[in-house]
């Protein structure tokens, strides 16, 4: 990575929170929705694969690599704000050609999951292997944000095995651990087991206040695509009133 000090922001970002002030990334799936976010007032922003799936038309997980990343660019390039993005399991890349994509799209962060083109978990220590190996080829500037996958896929004691494999995540060079569904019971348990390791949550409809979630463990809280289908549904109340006769508004 070339010293873009975007990454050392976004670094400092997962460290020295209070417990009731966990770092909330909302996640743009375009240009647009990206720049409505920053002049929000966010202090980064975290793409979703699956929402930039949806914009481009293609199911989850079913974008090619080479649409992601001008996707990616687009975004990173159209807002001040560090941005670290969702690149699922990697698309097969090696890892040195990934963090050289990574850093010629702008962004900072990366999320890289351990589920499989498969749909199954990979091996841990593989998938750690493959982290160090990232880890080496980007230096300590780029975010690697890893995500376990045992919530989604059905592994028994789920909270032991998410921090297992967290926690050999982080020891091949993981920044932060992303246990994607892990039920908030479950959050102090991880964070009894992972330490001081930045932990990212997912928010999710209904669910407890950003400041519980962070006070039950979450460093870190992001929203997958929840934020696009939100603004789909508003979208959708829109065009139906526009069908039905009503005025457009502003």
């Amino acid at each position: 990575m070339s010293g873009d000090p975007r990454a050392a922001a976004l670094r400092a970002l997962h460290h020295g929170r209070a417990a009731d002030d966990p770092l909330v990334l909302p996640g743009p799936w375009d240009v647009a929705s990206a720049r409505v976010f920053e002049a929000a007032g966010f202090p980064a922003l975290a793409t979703p694969s699956a929402g930039i799936a949806a914009a481009l038309g293609h199911e989850d997980g079913a974008t090619p690599a080479d649409e992601m990343f001008a996707a990616v660019t687009r975004i990173a390039r159209s807002v001040s704000v560090p941005v670290t993005t969702d690149l699922e399991g990697g698309y097969g890349l090696p890892a040195a050609e990934l963090v050289e994509r990574v850093r010629e799209s702008g962004a900072v962060g990366v999320n890289l999951e351990d589920t499989g083109p498969d749909r199954a978990l990979k091996d841990p220590r593989a998938h750690a292997e493959w982290l160090a190996e990232v880890r080496a080829a980007a230096g300590p500037e780029l975010l690697v944000n890893a995500r376990v996958d045992v919530y989604l896929r059905g592994v028994p004691g789920p909270a032991e095995a998410a921090a297992t494999r967290a926690l050999l995540y982080a020891e091949a060079g993981a920044d932060c651990v992303y246990p994607i569904g892990a039920p908030p019971a479950d959050l102090p348990v991880l964070r009894a087991a992972l330490g001081d390791l930045p932990l990212n949550v997912l928010a999710v409809p209904g669910g407890p206040s950003f400041a519980e979630l962070g006070r039950l463990g979450a460093t870190r809280i992001t929203f997958g695509d929840g934020l696009l289908l939100r603004a789909l549904d508003d979208l959708s109340s829109l065009a139906s009133k526009l069908r039905d006769g009503g005025a457009p508004t502003a």
